[in-house]
């Protein structure tokens, strides 16, 4: 099912069209207890300082430098005191632009995912959702800018079997407070790993 690892300026793009490149796409991890694997079926995207919810909304910082570029780097944030979530950097270098992994489906490592996520009920929960897909696949802050593109990383970034458009649909973003009618979350339809959606409303971090 991997495939090559994608080119930095394919990466570079705006978010959403990035979003739609990345679904289907295989996300690896590897750590001292082994690989684990995941094929990407949600995303969200966000446009950096032209988007009310993305943390590059106000500029440039210390925490979310790595959104500025290269493409094709991991932007890793702390969420709720307790998640961390993951993001695709994409765009020209310079210019804020990143996509959310929402949700994976978990293709090699399974048992190593479920040692990690002992609360899910069945391998489909593994990687449900932002905080889920980063604890089965073991990232964490550590993993904060790294590069998903070069061979030698501990997760890498391989293209997948190409989802067809009319096998994705597109909503509203999940739990953000500014900006949350655009339609920039984008999913693929027959997915079981799929995230509930939840409106927004309460002030979650963008992206």
């Amino acid at each position: 099912m991997n495939g090559r690892l994608f080119k930095r300026e394919e990466l570079a793009v705006d978010p959403v069209d990035l979003a739609y490149l990345l679904l289907g796409s295989v996300i690896e991890c590897a750590g001292p207890s082994g690989t684990v694997t995941a094929r990407l079926v949600e995303v969200e995207a966000y446009r950096g300082q032209e988007d009310p919810a993305s943390h590059s909304y106000r500029g440039r910082t210390a925490r979310n430098q790595v959104m500025w570029g290269p493409a094709g780097h991991l932007y890793v944030y702390f969420v709720y005191g307790m998640h961390f979530c993951a993001n695709v950097v994409g765009s020209e270098d310079g210019t804020a632009g990143a996509v959310l992994l929402r949700a994976g489906e978990v293709t090699s490592g399974v048992e190593l995912a479920r040692a990690r996520r002992k609360a899910a009920r069945r391998d489909d929960e593994l990687g449900q959702g932002p905080a889920r897909l980063t604890t089965a696949l073991g990232i964490g802050p550590e993993h904060n800018g790294a590069d998903l593109l070069d061979p030698a990383s501990e997760i890498r970034l391989l293209t997948g079997d190409e989802v067809p458009r009319a096998a994705v649909r597109s909503g509203p973003r999940v739990g953000v407070a500014a900006a949350m009618d655009h339609p920039w979350r984008f999913w693929v339809e027959d997915s079981a790993a799929v995230s509930a959606y939840r409106r927004g409303g309460r002030s979650r971090p963008g992206r």
